[in-house]
């Protein structure tokens, strides 16, 4: 638990909790019973949630002893999906859980169906800026043995990498392995390969052989990197898209499992300036920007790196608010995260987290995370990892 302090009251309510968030605990073998009411109990516990009658609960048996299986309704489905966010222990963004929207796309019967949900998920997403976070749920995993729909993508949106005969690649070396795949199932790139060539969708699901689908260019949002101060800064032509949709993995509700359910919020500086473009293992752009700086050194004493990155990262935010792209610094994104740990013990919950995934990825001394204590439990209904397609069929 973060370290904190409770209230008396708080403590007596987050005791009473105690019970009911042992049964949600995800990776514990329960009946898909169990699992059901347990996310009913966590329902109607719910502030200003929607409530559970017990004539809903007698439905939800019934449905699980004759059929193996149940359905949300619309209500269930919005507020899993919240209680899925608030419950992700890798995010720092989860101080907004609230504001989440669910689009409920579980009637789409062809790849068609879902490429186009797809695409509308991008548009209302990135609402000219605006970013809204959102979830769109595709149809359940009713049992064991049927084919979900999935998105093979990691995201609906993300650069194609190539990778040439000496070893070297062109792009996001982080898609390097999925491009090759894309490309030697029929994915014609652009004529002249870029750093940014944005990779098509890979959708599978019921009798449906994996199909690759463009995605149109309307519906990508993309920034223009510039630097309030070096001019230079536009010569390096970097870009990032406008929202981070994840879409890979496993949404769990109760029991439920929804395996094509992508999910955004917005974006965090640095997760685009001090991972995506500044990382050894991806763009590495920190030598290039400090070359033009002037400052680039053979020895790591002088902090060539820090203080390139540093730029880089003011690059980052200054041009996402000149666009017109909600984005949020490291700095207020911890003091956020403070604030939602707070409301969590508030109202009795377990607060949850992973430190290497919460401390921001620069200057996380500086923030209020650094010198607190997590418990890395996870609870349902929650985003889990799943199984990569791509990689299994090799």
């Amino acid at each position: 638990m973060a370290d904190c302090p409770l209230s008396p009251e708080s403590a007596q309510v987050q005791k009473e909790a105690g019970p009911l968030y042992a049964r949600l605990t995800v990776g514990k073998k329960r009946s898909l019973r169990e699992k059901a009411m347990a996310f009913l109990d966590l329902l109607e516990r719910e502030e200003g949630g929607p409530g559970v009658s017990q004539a809903r609960r007698v439905e939800v048996l019934r449905d699980i002893e004759r059929h193996r299986y149940y359905e949300h309704t619309a209500d269930e489905l919005l507020w899993g999906c919240r209680f899925a966010w608030r419950h992700s222990i890798r995010c720092v963004g989860r101080f907004f859980w609230r504001q989440l929207e669910v689009r409920d796309e579980r009637h789409v019967k062809s790849e068609g169906e879902v490429a186009a949900s797809c695409f509308e998920h991008l548009r209302l997403a990135t609402n000219a800026g605006a970013i809204q976070p959102l979830v769109t749920v595709f149809p359940a995993r009713k049992n064991v043995a049927s084919v979900p729909w999935r998105i093979w993508n990691y995201q609906l949106v993300r650069y194609a990498g190539y990778r040439a005969e000496d070893g070297e690649i062109l792009g996001d070396p982080a898609e390097a392995e999925f491009t090759a795949w894309c490309e030697s199932n029929g994915w014609l790139p652009p004529k002249d390969k870029g750093r940014f060539d944005v990779l098509p969708l890979v959708i599978s699901g019921p009798r449906v052989p994996p199909s690759i689908v463009t995605i149109p260019r309307e519906r990508i949002l993309e920034v223009n990197l510039e630097h309030p101060d070096f001019h230079w800064f536009k010569e390096l032509k970097l870009r990032w898209y406008a929202a981070p949709i994840v879409s890979n993995m496993l949404l769990e509700i109760g029991g439920l499992q929804y395996p094509a359910a992508p999910f955004n919020g917005w974006y965090m500086g640095t997760e685009i300036g001090a991972r995506n473009l500044a990382d050894f293992s991806r763009y590495d752009m920190l030598p290039d920007i400090a070359e033009r700086m002037g400052i680039l050194e053979k020895k790591e004493a002088c902090l060539w790196r820090d203080r390139a990155l540093v730029e880089l990262n003011r690059a980052v935010l200054h041009s996402y608010k000149a666009a017109g792209v909600r984005i949020v610094d490291h700095h207020t994104a911890a003091q956020l995260h403070v604030r939602f740990e707070h409301d969590e013990q508030r109202l009795g919950r377990p607060v949850t987290g992973l430190w290497d995934w919460l401390v921001p990825p620069m200057s996380g001394a500086a923030t209020p995370l650094w010198n607190r204590v997590y418990d890395a439990t996870e609870y349902s209904p929650n985003f889990l990892y799943q199984d990569v397609p791509w990689k299994s069929e090799r």
